[in-house]
Parts: C-alpha cells; structure tokens; sequence
C-alpha cells in the first residue's frame, strides 16, 4: 500500500523521497496503455535523424570550421578528420542512447532514463535542461529559418515585389536583432507603441505554425514530410560534392593542418554542434514499430549517413577554397553558395543550395518539436506537469493540445528571447543531458544487472566513461570562452530547482495521496464485503 504523505514531507525523508526512482517496469506498463500510435520504422528513423542532424551547420559551421573565426582556429583541410573525432564524440552517447532505448522504449528520451536510475529530483532537472535543447532550440532554428528565407527571397528582387524581396525590418526580426540593426543604421522605420519598438519575425512564427500542424496529424505524416526535406537537402549537397569536383585544385589540400592539431580540436568542438539532434530520437521510442531492433540502427545510422556527407562537403569545399589563411567574409557565412558563385560561377547551383539550407533547417524544426513534445508528455504522465497535455487526438493519435501549446509557446519565445544567448544555452543543455545518459547507462548495469537489454553498449564502462569524458571535456572548453551563457546555465538550473520545489515535488506528493486514498478506500470496501 503506498505510504501516505503530507506537505510536511518537505522536511521528512526529503533525500529518499526526491531521489526515488520509477520502475522500468512501471513505464513500460504506462506507456502500454497510453495510446500514442506505432506508425516508425526503422527508415522512418534514419530520416528523422538525419533531418536532425543536417541542418544549419553544414551549410554555415563548416565555413568557420575550415576558415577560422574571430574566437577560434581553422581546421583547415583537416576539417575532415574534425569531423571524424567529433562524430566519434557523438557515438559514444549515442550507444548509450541505443542501450536504453530499446530497454525502455517510452516517450521521454534522457528524462526517463534519468528517471529510472538517479530518481525523481535529477529527472526534473534533466528534463528542465532538454527544454533548453529543444524547444529553445527550436526557437532559435526557426528563427535561422525566417534569415535564410529573407536571404533567399533577396535574390528575386526583379522579379518580386520590394515589400517581398526586401520586407521591412521590423518584420522579419526579433527586438533583439532588430534594434541592433536599427542602431547601426536609425534612418530605418520601425513602429512603435508609447515608445516600444514593435517587431514580430512573422516568417518564424508561420513556419512554428506550420510545423505544429503537421506533427499534430500525425507522427507518420511527419516523418513523411521530414523525408521529402531530407531528399531534397542531400540532393542539394549531392549537386554541391558532384558540380565542385571539377573546380578542386589539389594544392588548396596543402598544408593539410595550417594550425596543426590545436586547429583540428577547434574544428571539430564546432562541428559537433552541427552534430547534434540524433538524441531526437529516443524520444519517439513509444512510436517505434519495433523499437528494440529498430532504434539503434535509426541513431548509429542516421550518424553514419550524415558524417560520410559532412567528410564529403569537407574534400571538396577546401579543395575549392584555400583555407590556410585568410577568407573572404562570404564563405564564412555561407561557404557552399560562395564556393558555386565565386569559384564555379554557377549561380544557378547557389539558388539551389539555398533551397537545401531552407529545406534542412525546416526537417530539423520538424524534429525538435517532436522531441519537446514527447519529453513534455512523460513528464505530464509523472505528474510534473497537468495531466490534461496526456489528452490524445481521437483521430490522429497524437498529444494535440501539448503540441499546440508547445508551438504557441515557442512564438512567444520568438517575440520575447534574446536568441543569441538562447542558442549558446542549448549547447550546455545538450552536454548535460549526454552526460547524464552515460551515467545512467554505469548506474542501471549495477541496480538492474538481470534486465533484458536487446542492445547492449560494447566495452562497458570504458565507452560510457569515455562519452562523460569527451562532452565534460567540449563542456568546460566551452565555459572558459567569454560568454554570458556560461553564467546564465547555472542560473537556469537554479529556476528549474525551485520549480520543483514549489510545484513539482507538491504535485507528485499530492499524486501520492490520492493514490494511497484510493487504495484504502479498495481495502475497506474488500473488508466489508
């Protein structure tokens, strides 16, 4: 019978009862009955994993990776093997993904497996920070979204109208970014109310839109329109590797490290990011046909595909481009459309680039909201948050109104954050919950030694240790950069800490006692008859 408690219990057994954990088991029972449709395959997650993954960092980072910036080394043509050492990074999370994944295959992704080893208290936490990952994330990618898209639409300014090729600033910008702008150049309009500057990214909040009534038709139909982004970018980077071949000039690969291996570890701490997103998956586990076979090929493969595309981009973009010294500022932001235009002289090829940067970054929103989404959810089946986001669409079988309000939620978020500061807290987000999945992996071989495990991490604990290492290592790296992130993240997990306090431990505890209510009411009603 399950022991009754009272707010007092904040003061009473408080270390036992927050870092009690939830029984695989018992998710695996919840997550029977919940009623979220099984419509993956093993294809369909390749494709949400690489529409992860490839999005705006191969078609940016990789010119900042190569080139050098004004924080960081160039790789130079030793970006290939930065992409290799950051991919290897990755892999070692990602098993540890896999492992669980196919243990535990619910919804919820890090927050559960956290869950399941470190108690309720780091569960919190964990899911507090993947918010960071995706749906500040999220934000922050539709926002790139709306940039590219006013980038693109510049290039038709004969043939559209003004208003359409050139909008005004005010609505395509957020506060932040648009009084930047209008502080470098005060001859700009913008509107204003008693004095506020009113600016609305209209482009990101249609496409945030957009994406959110996808998904709440269904997982399937996402992955369907994830799959159609994803042909379109590789066939993009496809046209790039194939058209830029011929313009290669073999001793722009020489010398092959200008910065030596300092250079190289640069590249590949920014490469990473352009990495990250594989972990999306775990989090659509309760969605898998057949999750225990499925999955772990869904996230490995998914890595494979994309490192063999970036290594590709790599060869010839440095062929192209002499990276050993100084670069024009084009191909820093946007190095394959630079390489097409001023190399090759294929402006044709570099509209079409665009269209593949476009298409990236839309199947990488796509993703991410699905991650926040399914995280959200468990975290309302462990009553963190109200139960009414558990409510699943009569027809589509999805958690509408959760995702509906998570694309609400980001809009507002679209209106309100300062999404530089917004991006770099991602990233400590990311780590953290990388981390956190590595430990969890250590922790469950001792408590649950005997339980099923369909795929196993191999050289356990030496890969899970090594998966701490290098992210912990990425993660001080890049605390020491001058940053406000670096002092904000820890800021943010203390606002998630007294969430849990004032609302979240309260919740679960008042969950408890109707539980025991119910269950002493059961035992009466037995005992009279």
């Amino acid at each position: 019978m399950a022991e009754k408690y009272s707010r007092a219990t904040l003061t009473r057994n408080f270390l036992k009862t927050i870092t009690r954990i939830k029984n695989p088991d018992e998710m695996l029972e919840e997550a029977s009955g919940a009623g979220l449709e099984k419509t993956l395959g093993v294809w369909d997650l390749i494709i949400l994993g690489v529409g992860a993954i490839i999005g705006s960092g191969i078609f940016a980072v990789v010119g900042i990776a190569a080139a050098g910036g004004d924080s960081s080394l160039g790789a130079g043509p030793g970006l290939m093997i930065s992409m290799v050492i950051a991919a290897i990074a990755c892999i070692f999370s990602a098993l540890c993904y896999s492992e669980f994944a196919t243990m535990i295959p619910v919804a919820g992704g890090a927050y559960t497996y956290t869950f399941a080893t470190l108690g309720e208290f780091a569960a919190w936490m964990v899911g507090w920070v993947l918010m960071l990952e995706y749906a500040i994330g999220f934000i922050a990618v539709a926002c790139a979204w709306s940039n590219h898209l006013v980038q693109f639409l510049s290039g038709f300014e004969r043939f559209l109208p003004a208003w359409l090729s050139n909008p005004p600033v005010w609505l395509v910008n957020d506060p932040f970014t648009a009084s930047k702008i209008v502080a470098a150049n005060p001859d700009i309009f913008v509107p204003r109310v008693f004095g506020v500057p009113i600016c609305i990214n209209l482009p990101a909040i249609l496409i945030v839109l957009l994406m959110t009534a996808i998904l709440v038709k269904g997982t399937k139909d996402s992955a369907k329109m994830a799959g159609i982004m994803v042909f379109v970018k590789l066939a993009v980077i496809a046209l790039f590797v194939i058209a830029g071949a011929f313009y290669v000039r073999p001793e722009n690969w020489t010398p092959f490290a200008p910065n030596g291996i300092e250079g190289i570890f640069a590249g590949a701490f920014l490469i990473f990011f352009a990495y990250i997103g594989f972990d999306a998956l775990a989090t659509a586990a309760e969605e898998c046909k057949n999750p225990q076979k499925d999955l772990p090929v869904g996230i490995i493969g998914s890595l494979i595909v994309t490192t063999i595309v970036y290594v590709l981009v790599a060869l010839v973009l440095t062929g192209m481009q002499d990276t050993s010294g100084a670069v024009p500022a084009g191909f820093l932001k946007a190095p394959m459309a630079y390489c097409m235009m001023t190399i090759a002289h294929q402006n044709w090829a570099a509209g079409l680039i665009s269209i593949g940067s476009l298409a990236g970054l839309t199947s990488v929103l796509l993703v991410l909201e699905m991650a926040a989404t399914r995280i959200l959810y468990a975290m309302s089946r462990d009553h963190f948050i109200s139960k009414r986001f558990q409510k699943i669409h009569p027809k589509f079988k999805t958690p509408a109104l959760l995702t509906w309000t998570v694309g609400l939620l980001a809009v507002v978020g679209i209106l309100t954050l300062n999404l530089d500061v917004a991006a770099e807290l991602c990233n400590y987000g990311t780590f953290t919950s990388f981390i956190i999945v590595c430990v969890a992996v250590l922790i469950l071989r001792k408590t649950d030694p005997d339980r099923p495990r369909p795929f196993k991490v191999p050289f356990s604990p030496v890969v899970p240790a090594l998966g701490i290492i290098t992210c912990g290592g990425l993660m001080v790296y890049k605390s020491m950069q001058p940053s406000s992130s670096a002092l904000l993240f820890p800021v943010w997990l203390g606002v998630g800490a007294m969430i849990y306090l004032l609302y979240g431990f309260v919740k679960n505890r008042l969950n408890e006692n109707k539980i025991h209510n119910e269950k002493v009411h059961n035992r009466k009603q037995e005992l009279l008859k």
